[in-house]
């Protein structure tokens, strides 16, 4: 039996994939969502692209974390230790729901994980 799954990205548009493709949906999902609400700080190459937003390609940075760490982070906010910035909750995007970002998180790892 095949399940599909609906994750509902930002700017209402919509990426419907089979359970087969689950784990390449979710990477493509999160690349649109990363590419309209996160890479303005965090940057194309996930480097970070303005000072105190963390390194994602870093052995020791953020993707070292646990996805459920991340995804508290992500979704109500937070400010890393010694960061002169705190990201918002959702990225600054209420529109965000806990789907895209974990569909933003598969990216992550796929895109920029060790």
């Amino acid at each position: 039996m095949r399940i599909v799954l609906l994750l509902v990205i930002s700017l209402a548009s919509a990426a419907v994939f089979a359970d087969g493709d689950s784990a390449a949906g979710m990477v493509k999902a999160g690349k649109a969502v990363y590419s309209q609400t996160c890479i303005a700080c965090h940057g194309a190459n996930g480097k970070g692209a303005i000072p105190g937003t963390p390194d994602f390609t870093a052995a020791d940075g953020p993707l070292s974390k646990t996805d459920d760490i991340l995804l508290k982070h992500v979704i109500e906010g937070f400010q890393a230790p010694g960061s002169p910035m705190a990201m918002p909750a959702k990225g600054g995007n209420p529109s965000l729901t806990e789907a895209d970002v974990k569909a933003v998180l598969a990216y992550l790892h796929a895109e920029f994980g060790k």
